[in-house]
């Protein structure tokens, strides 16, 4: 079985962070087109890795225990008007 020499591997090394680089930059470019200027403090929120997982748990995160008696009711949140509703 032949290997690469050492100078091939080193190529190959420096090809793969060329891409990583490239993509790193086009994402830039795309959280800059998508998220308003006045969030870019938060851009780590919007990256699709951190959009993929859930939060943390803290220690103030609880259940909410509802009494046995209680029913859900649906209700409307607010009125639309026609077009609102059709745009819906």
């Amino acid at each position: 079985m032949m290997r690469c020499p050492p100078i091939c591997e080193k190529r190959k090394q420096e090809g793969k962070r060329e891409v990583k680089k490239v993509k790193k930059d086009k994402d830039k470019e795309i959280l800059r087109k998508l998220v308003p200027k006045r969030f870019w403090k938060w851009k780590k929120v919007f990256r699709k890795r951190e959009s993929e997982r859930m939060p943390v748990r803290k220690a103030w995160d609880h259940v909410i225990e509802l009494k046995e008696e209680f029913i859900l009711k649906k209700e409307k949140v607010y009125s639309l008007s026609r077009e609102e509703r059709e745009e819906v």
